[in-house]
């Protein structure tokens, strides 16, 4: 096949197959289809598992891969994610370049370079009383900048998967008492929900549902007393328990706390989660502690443990800038090595909310009080996951 000269510096013919939908050679009689060039290819990898949330809202939340196939940038103008074929959500420009990520890049942008490879990570709440659709599809508006005047605007679909229909792991809580805040939790925080990690050749995201548990005193300040005291955090030496009657896979311990305040330089990466338990939840589910007290730790590899049973103590070992404990469900026991899982916790109240990351964020460094805003009375909630920056109080 030849293309016109001025065509063929574009990338893989883009631009021929653009302007003339590149009918391949077929024997004439037979119709042939027209084949259209797509520079940019849309995947989903992890199929997104449905789970309620303590909004008592379906959730769905996963990451859209787009690659661009071209020699040139492209601009992400709008993503429409469609279920069974219906419009679910739109992103505009705006929304795409604040959750488009660049390969190996944590800050957002709505434009990928030529051969570059993005996650766009998407956040679907479904309509009060909707059926979670059984597949997911997309279409994507962009502008590529390598395809010929007139042409470079273009709408493009693809990135269809089936939604996993498994119901979610039902846990109990992994503490208990009052005030304890859901911080960087699902589903639009960045920490955990955009930590993707090139392991063994593959990009896994442990962390997507993972929350960081901190705990509010009566005045709803994190800590009192000097920050790089471990003492002064209301949540360090709260007991840790065990979510479900589960086997426990490993732990780690003896691993030193860290001065609160600051995070840790030359941490390992195995010694990243500090002190830490993995439990067996059962079909292909664990759930991790992280970041216990040294010498806290109550179980062993290989013992079995009662829901509700005490594994050890909150604490600030490994990589943490202050005590809290960080839980997650990965559907492997490794740390690292696993694709974070959503889940539901089977009781709890929602007392308050904050006014999101920033707030909680000067809170934690200046030991002022955070603003919460209530909600009375408490919402008691069955079998949801906590979303971010909502106070919770389990039961004791």
């Amino acid at each position: 096949m030849t293309f016109p000269r001025a065509w063929r510096g574009c990338s893989v013919g883009l631009a021929a197959g653009l302007a003339l939908g590149l009918a391949l050679g077929r024997p004439a009689a037979a119709a042939p289809a027209a084949v259209r060039i797509t520079p940019l290819l849309l995947a989903v990898h992890d199929a997104p598992l449905p789970f309620r949330g303590s909004d008592g809202r379906t959730h769905l939340v996963y990451e859209l891969w787009i690659t661009n196939f071209s020699s040139g940038e492209a601009i992400v103008e709008g993503v429409e994610v469609r279920g069974d074929g219906a419009a679910l959500a739109t992103l505009d420009a705006a929304a795409v370049a604040g959750r488009l990520q660049l390969a190996g890049r944590r800050e957002a942008s709505g434009t990928l370079a030529g051969g570059g490879t993005g996650l766009l990570f998407v956040h679907v709440v479904l309509a009060a009383g909707t059926v979670p659709p059984a597949r997911l599809s997309h279409v994507v508006r962009a502008f590529v900048a390598a395809a010929p005047p007139g042409l470079q605007q273009m709408t493009l679909a693809g990135g269809a998967v089936a939604v996993d229909r498994r119901a979610p792991v039902v846990v109990g809580p992994p503490l208990a008492g009052a005030r304890f805040l859901a911080a960087d939790s699902c589903c639009d925080a960045t920490r955990h929900t955009r930590a993707a990690l090139p392991v063994d050749g593959r990009v896994r995201l442990a962390q997507r549902f993972a929350v960081d548990w901190e705990q509010l005193d009566g005045a709803g300040r994190i800590y009192v007393g000097p920050r790089d005291a471990l003492a002064s955090y209301t949540i360090f030496g709260q007991p840790v328990l065990a979510v479900a009657d589960a086997p426990v896979v490993s732990v780690v311990d003896g691993l030193p706390e860290q001065t609160p305040g600051a995070f840790p330089t030359a941490i390992a990466l195995d010694q990243a989660d500090g002190n830490s338990v993995v439990l067996d939840l059962g079909e292909g589910r664990f759930a991790l502690y992280a970041h216990l007290q040294p010498g806290s730790v109550r179980v062993r590899p290989g013992e079995r443990v009662r829901r509700g049973q005490v594994l050890g103590l909150v604490g600030n070992s490994g990589n943490s800038v202050a005590p809290h404990l960080h839980f997650h469900v990965m559907d492997a026991p490794s740390p690292l090595d696993a694709n974070g899982l959503p889940y539901e916790i089977d009781r709890f109240a929602v007392v308050g909310h904050s006014p999101g990351t920033a707030a909680f964020d000067t809170a934690e460094e200046t030991g002022t009080p955070l603003t919460i805003t209530p909600v009375a009375p408490p919402r008691a909630v069955t079998r949801a996951l906590p979303l971010d920056q909502s106070l919770i109080d389990f039961a004791p």
